[in-house]
């Protein structure tokens, strides 16, 4: 289900998505720790001022990654102008996005992993108290059209099975697993009991890819790069994964967490994704959502109020970045970006000038109209290689029914159906994550029954389709298959919204054509953030998960532009994810000996 990587109205402009679904620390307590470092920074004292001219920073796109930018920016403690820009209306995440009957709607629902350490950081450092914003952690049912076909545990709150009267076994039954227990372990034990028709055979061949996402992860570039070179299908293939594994799971959760088919997703990032749900701590994969509205008026607002109201940061929403300029070669042959235009909001176009440092913020659709028209930018080929990288296509729906619809779990996702025309499908139970707010999602009117929301990601098929045959399709085929009590409701009122390109795709070999965090050395001042930006040597651990990576590349971003920039600065700090394993790092230790013998053959 989408994490990280959640579209929003149409932006040319990278969003919070997150989607689309971050490795190490703070996550044990994670309240605690986030409490402490907010009460760290608080307390900081401000360093004085080191320069006299004081400096101009312009970040591009309000996503999860321009955010994160603007924060470590307008918290550095220098003496400096921030401006956002973003081609939403309002990009702070205060004005309501609303159907034409006046009620909440948001493109894409997000969840939130438990390997979000600053994320929760910055929940503590607002103010906001985690168990207003979030909800619990969650299970998750998957359907396909012989009905569920596995459930997805809560690791945290995980049970053994009943084992009745079996001998040494029957003391254990229903017994609490610990959280401590070793990866992969207490996934195994977990899930066990959960899968309702695949065969243990099945389950079972899923262990050589876990060989593979060792020996991936462990690996230096130029292995990654061989891993990044094959499509996530190949892989399983070489590994002999069963194929009922690959089309009744695999599959359908990679459709829905990295938003394509295995066939046209990289092996890299795949690997990235399993590691989380199979090799890192037990309960890594374990999500919440948001318990009332949206993660832009439950996160980005607070966050957005405390940077205009506190640092003066200048907000340009409706304004759509048309060219960057770069000042000519200085005698080292470097460059500096020295105009920004845009149109705004009335459509006149504006300029912003003697720029100090920016950050692109973009997706993949934003990077290529940027650069496009910017032929400063486009005679790079770091930036012309990002602007060809693609986006996915993305539907969503929300369906206000006339009756409450009781389901297994309020997070869903269709598998199989050929109703799906290749797309990712989910189902998310509003009215069960946001039981205390239900009148908001009816937008003020008397709360009649379940409020639905599904999305559809790799809809390319499904763009053409109208917006009645959609809510057809789900209402007749989709959502009764699942849960057959839908069959009885009808629909009070709906909305469809479509978005092409929205979220990243990591295609196979698109690693290399991914923007760098540091931008390149003939542009100092310019650097890049996002869920699809390469990190280098400042690659965090939430690799995977596109909501703390797009956050915590917006920081990194930020802190590197400051080394250029300026005189004195505060980095902003960057939490870790908790630290691997003990058997994860002895398996990578004994990887890397075994690999100095034995060739990698089954990749290119």
């Amino acid at each position: 289900m989408s994490t990280e990587s959640e579209p929003e109205p149409p932006s040319d402009v990278e969003q919070p998505f997150e989607g689309s679904v971050q490795r190490d620390g703070a996550v044990q307590t994670p309240e605690s720790q986030a409490m402490k470092w907010s009460r760290e920074e608080s307390s900081r004292v401000e360093p004085a001022n080191a320069i006299n001219k004081r400096k101009k920073y312009v970040v591009i796109g309000a996503g999860w990654a321009g955010w994160g930018a603007a924060k470590a920016l307008c918290e550095s403690g220098i003496d400096a102008d921030v401006t956002i820009l973003d081609a939403l209306p309002d990009p702070t995440g205060k004005t309501p996005y609303l159907s034409k009957t006046g009620k909440p709607v948001e493109p894409g629902t997000r969840g939130l992993w438990l390997e979000y350490p600053n994320i929760n950081a910055l929940c503590a450092q607002l103010g906001l108290a985690e168990n207003d914003v979030f909800t619990e952690f969650t299970e998750s049912s998957f359907y396909s059209p012989d009905g569920l076909e596995v459930s997805a545990p809560v690791f945290s709150n995980a049970s053994l099975p009943d084992f009745g009267n079996v001998p040494f076994l029957s003391a254990l039954s229903n017994q609490r697993i610990p959280n401590t227990l070793p990866s992969p372990l207490g996934q195994v034990l977990a899930t066990f009991p959960l899968f309702e028709r695949l065969p243990l055979s099945d389950r079972a061949s899923m262990f050589g890819l876990l060989v593979a996402a060792v020996d991936c992860l462990a690996g230096d570039e130029k292995t990654q790069a061989a891993y990044d070179r094959m499509t996530a299908h190949e892989l399983f293939i070489r590994f002999k994964l069963s194929p009922r594994l690959i089309g009744d799971i695999l599959g359908p959760t990679l459709l829905v967490g990295l938003f394509k088919p295995p066939e046209e997703l990289s092996a890299l990032v795949v690997m990235e994704l399993l590691y989380y749900y199979a090799l890192a701590h037990m309960n890594s994969f374990d999500v919440r959502w948001i318990k009332n509205g949206t993660v832009s008026n439950s996160l980005v607002a607070p966050l957005a109020t405390r940077l205009v109201e506190k640092h003066n940061m200048t907000v340009l929403g409706g304004s759509r970045v048309t060219r960057i300029s770069l000042t000519d070669k200085d005698a080292y042959g470097k460059q500096s970006v020295s105009t920004i235009a845009y149109q705004d909001s009335k459509g006149a176009t504006q300029n912003i000038s003697d720029i100090d440092g920016v950050v692109l913020a973009l997706s993949s659709k934003g990077m290529k109209s940027v650069v496009t028209g910017s032929p400063d930018l486009a005679r790079y080929n770091v930036f012309s290689k990002a602007a060809s990288c693609k986006g996915i296509d993305v539907i969503s729906v929300r369906l206000w029914l006339d009756k409450v619809i009781p389901t297994r779990t309020p997070a869903n996702v269709f598998a199989r159906f050929e109703e799906l025309r290749g797309a990712g499908g989910t189902f998310f139970m509003l009215d069960q994550l946001q039981s205390e707010h239900l009148t908001e999602l009816w937008g003020g009117d008397t709360p009649q029954g379940s409020v639905v929301a599904c999305d559809f990601y790799n809809a390319e098929a499904l763009l053409s389709v109208p917006e009645e045959d959609i809510i057809k399709t789900l209402m007749q085929d989709l959502l009764p298959s699942a849960v057959p009590e839908f069959a009885n409701a009808r629909v009070v009122d709906s909305w469809v919204g479509k978005f092409e390109g929205a979220v990243s795709w990591f295609a196979p070999g698109s690693f290399g054509k991914r923007p760098p965090l540091q931008g390149i050395p003939q542009i100092p001042n310019l650097k890049c953030a996002g869920d699809w930006v390469r990190m280098g040597d400042r690659e965090h651990g939430s690799k995977g998960l596109c909501q703390e990576r797009a956050y915590v590349t917006g920081l990194e971003a930020a802190n590197l532009l400051l080394q250029e920039t300026a005189v004195v600065s505060k980095a902003h700090p960057v939490l870790p994810v908790r630290d691997d394993e003990i058997q994860f790092k002895a398996a990578v230790a004994l990887n890397q000996k075994v690999m100095k013998f034995l060739p990698r053959f089954w990749v290119r």
